[in-house]
């Protein structure tokens, strides 16, 4: 499928992730190939070329990331508008909450214990956001 954006505007955002230690998963079968791991955690960021992704949502995550004492076994990203089914896949591991760009989901063992959907970063800061996901991975990670 085509992307929705052209890849130059794309790709700091995509860097800003990836930078700071996340893998981008662009296919479906790479999408069931991470949540079939069952063990350990996964943190799932539905990245958007949106103002709340590159305010919040990003700059939230990598600190909550860099200061947590407890850490997510494997940090993922895909990219709404991009690599679609990818990311559609990714959005139904996250049911039954409705596609959110951008989200951050947080997986135990293959299960969705915490998740963060656009109305709940669209408008918080930052460390709103690093202080809400480091509670998450305190108490599941």
């Amino acid at each position: 499928m085509m992307a929705s954006y052209p890849e130059f505007m794309v790709s700091p955002m995509r860097k800003d992730l990836t930078e700071a230690g996340f893998t981008e998963l662009l296919s479906p079968e790479s999408v069931d190939q991470l949540m079939n791991e069952k063990e350990g955690t996964t943190l799932v960021v539905v990245n958007s070329v949106c103002g709340c992704a590159a305010a919040n949502a990003r700059p939230g995550v990598k600190k909550a990331v860099e200061l947590a004492e407890k850490k997510p076994t494997r940090l993922v990203t895909v990219f709404a508008g991009m690599e679609t089914e990818a990311v559609n896949r990714a959005r139904e591991y996250m049911l039954p909450f409705p596609p959110s760009s951008p989200s951050i989901a947080l997986f135990k063992d293959g299960k969705l214990v915490h998740m963060l959907e656009r109305h709940h970063i669209e408008g918080r800061a930052a460390d709103m956001i690093a202080q809400n996901l480091s509670e998450a991975f305190n108490q599941h990670c």
